[in-house]
């Protein structure tokens, strides 16, 4: 399982239930890595999307404590096992995407890490764990150095050792 995610310098991720920046080229590197693929998420990273409607071209999981949640175009589920057990069914990868309870909780299942790391301190309430403190991962691939207006990022890759 891999997981895809964009960090600040403090492995930020949001605030207020949304992003703080918008990178082009980085929401076009997670479309294409995750269309056609299984995205598994909380209820809370689906209701930030535009119309809080599930992604194009993939298969939505979303994982709440909401027994009576539904959303058109969406599985739902009420655990990570069951999220795990019903992304075994569909071809593909499988990417968790959030939020950050959701990170934490299957990080431990997961083998790859795409993490977009911008080079910037943000305002934050939400945070990814730091991979770089962490003994049972290691960054593998780091691109050139990018940028968007004043922002610098780079596309990592971490894996499990």
């Amino acid at each position: 399982m891999n997981l895809i995610v964009a960090v600040d310098k403090n492995w930020a991720i949001g605030k207020n239930n949304k992003m703080m920046w918008n990178i082009p080229a980085d929401l076009k590197f997670f479309r294409e890595a995750t269309r056609g693929n299984v995205v598994i998420m909380g209820r809370k990273t689906l209701e930030s999307f535009p119309q809080g409607q599930p992604l194009k071209d993939r298969v939505n999981i979303v994982i709440t404590r909401k027994r009576d949640y539904k959303v058109k175009g969406a599985v739902i589920v009420h655990s990570i096992k069951e999220a795990v057990k019903e992304a075994g069914k569909y071809d593909g990868e499988v990417f968790v995407i959030g939020g950050e309870s959701i990170y934490r909780a299957m990080l431990s299942m997961c083998d790859t890490a795409f993490i977009t790391k911008i080079d910037h301190a943000f305002d934050a309430d939400t945070y990814f764990p730091d991979l770089d403190k962490d003994m049972e991962w290691k960054m593998t691939k780091i691109s050139e150095e990018q940028t968007c207006f004043d922002l610098e990022y780079y596309f990592t890759i971490y894996e499990r050792i």
